[in-house]
């Protein structure tokens, strides 16, 4: 008996948060997104939610990674993890989202620019001079 060949994003009404997360590519394992929404790392429409939470189309999800804050819309579900462009139609970012990543990243090369790291390490006067310094405050 041969098993339809059915899209499994036409059969799901809902997908729970941390499969979504893993079949859309943000995190690399389950296990991990489960960590992250637990550690208060995601927000569903606005607040916290646990792994369980079942997802549906047009939900807000806003993920926190490294620097970055990405806040995307749900397009489609999916219980499977799949290649990268299958997972890149499965949300789409906010404009406003993008805009604020760009200006945190271009603020970030910037203060990296202004102070460049040195040409070689600090001497023992340097280095009692910085612990003095640190000291103070």
């Amino acid at each position: 008996m041969a098993k339809p060949n059915v899209n499994d994003t036409e059969i799901n009404q809902s997908t729970r948060l941390d499969k979504w997360l893993w079949a859309a590519r943000f995190y690399k394992t389950r296990a991990i997104a489960k960590q992250m929404i637990d550690g208060g790392k995601v927000f569903y429409n606005g607040q916290r939610s646990k792994s369980g939470k079942a997802v549906a189309i047009g939900d807000r999800i806003t993920i926190r990674q490294g620097f970055e804050e990405k806040q995307v819309t749900v397009i489609a579900l999916a219980d499977r993890r799949r290649d990268a462009t299958f997972a890149q139609t499965l949300y789409q970012e906010t404009q406003a989202s993008i805009e604020t990543r760009e200006k945190n990243s271009l603020a970030r090369q910037q203060g990296i620019l202004l102070s460049p790291a040195s040409d070689s390490k600090p001497d023992k006067k340097q280095r009692r001079q910085i612990r003095h310094l640190k000291e103070r405050i």
